[in-house]
């Protein structure tokens, strides 16, 4: 290996091992990854920039700053108590709600933005039947993952899948949707036998929910409608992106910038429902990452994968969707995706059917990342919340019950993938 190689790989390990850590913010791990390799010449600044995925920053900023316009009208609060009393206040019944709106909202947004507007609500709602909000709380970061798998824009390595495979949002509703529904439905038997019998609440508690006016939840009606109106437009656009020849970016964009018009909401307040650090973590990783690509270091890991499976495209498929849930497990699964995609480049040029690897690296990274507390970005942030409201939520608790349910996904992803392909 040449020095630059060596370089390349010690830096990558380095700001891997300062994210695990969490001992600094990850974004500015990545960004100061990516100034050392500018400084020490590794990649100059326009290859740097060259290796930058703006697609997916682009998405991202425009439905972050999407949902900060529409939070503001109260639909998510709405939802919420309208699901709570259509279910009579009966706890389990609520978390079967909770947990089918929390996976049909991270796959229509995002998980993370999805945790955090049905966290607080659930949180409120558990402490109005006086019940412990901490096995809704995990039954939903569990749910949001699951549902964010299914969809472009619902978890961030499917957007970075996306982009750089060219997959549209109905290659994603074809593919991962189906295998997600089933296994939607299989978690709801699991939190069944786990919760479903130890939730009792005191029937005054109940009407204390169904006292509840869903009415009241709505702050900004006219936006309310606009909001509805706009989430089925984009779903739409998304899902045509490909006929309409648009890209992902100028859709989320676009639509963020309608909802602002439309809503004559401040500029500033969107941009401040923008999650700045996990933008600066990108544009440092993929520096990052495409250093290691720009020394060589990515096409010998694609060698050498393929030389250890023969080529064999269901053993890669195999291999790679249980390497990426079990990495994902340990490690947040954006770095893992970011640093797999130039790797299943490098095998399609080498003339290997790498469609069904596009699929396996998704299912895998998004499911995986139930495997821990820090196996993808929504676990960190509902913890945090779940924390600062009394609700604790510790890394083994969570684990516990994640890593199985993991397993057990990945098991059912193993089987719909040597069906399919």
């Amino acid at each position: 290996m040449t020095t630059l190689q060596i370089i390349s790989i010690v830096v990558f390990v380095a700001v891997m091992a300062l994210v695990v850590s969490e001992k600094i913010h990850r974004a500015l791990a990545a960004l100061l990854g990516a100034v050392v390799l500018f400084c020490i010449g590794v990649v100059d600044f326009d290859a740097g920039m060259e290796s930058i995925d703006f697609n997916t920053l682009g998405v991202l900023c425009g439905m972050m700053m999407f949902v900060a316009v529409v939070k503001q009208s109260g639909l998510f609060e709405y939802v919420a108590i309208r699901s709570a009393k259509l279910c009579k206040g009966n706890p389990w019944k609520i978390m079967v709600a909770f947990v089918v709106i929390t996976a049909v909202f991270s796959a229509l947004l995002d998980n993370v933005t999805t945790i955090l507007l049905i966290g607080p609500m659930t949180i409120m709602l558990c402490r109005t039947l006086k019940i412990d909000a901490t096995p809704f709380l995990i039954a939903e970061i569990i749910a949001s993952n699951v549902g964010g798998t299914a969809t472009l824009i619902g978890d961030p390595p499917n957007i970075m899948i996306g982009s750089a495979a060219g997959l549209t949002f109905f290659d994603f509703i074809r593919y991962d949707a189906p295998v997600v529904v089933v296994i939607l439905v299989v978690l709801l038997l699991v939190f069944r036998m786990l919760y479903g019998r130890k939730l009792f609440v005191d029937e005054g508690d109940m009407f204390k929910v169904m006292a509840l006016s869903e009415q009241d939840a709505i702050k900004d009606r006219p936006l309310f409608v606009k909001s509805i109106a706009m989430i089925v437009a984009v779903t739409a656009a998304f899902m045509l992106h490909g006929v309409l020849h648009l890209e992902s970016a100028v859709i989320a964009l676009g639509a963020a910038g309608i909802m602002l018009l439309i809503s004559r909401s401040d500029l500033e307040v969107a941009l401040e429902g923008v999650e700045w650090g996990t933008i600066g973590f990108f544009l440092g990783l993929f520096v990052v990452v495409g250093a290691m690509e720009h020394t060589g270091v990515i096409a010998l890991i694609g060698e050498g994968l393929v030389s250890l499976t023969g080529g064999n495209v269901v053993l890669l498929m195999i291999a790679l969707l249980w390497g990426s849930a079990l990495l994902s497990a340990v490690l947040d699964n954006i770095p893992f995706v970011a640093t797999m995609i130039p790797i299943i480049t490098v095998m399609a040029s080498t003339g290997i059917d790498v469609f069904p690897l596009w699929w396996a690296i998704s299912l895998g990274a998004c499911l995986g990342g139930n495997g821990s507390l820090v196996g993808a970005s929504a676990n960190v942030v509902l913890s945090g919340i779940a924390n600062k409201e009394g609700y604790p939520i510790s890394f083994m608790g969570f684990t516990k019950i994640g890593f199985p349910i993991m397993l057990l996904t990945v098991a059912i992803a193993t089987a719909y993938l040597l069906v399919v392909f």
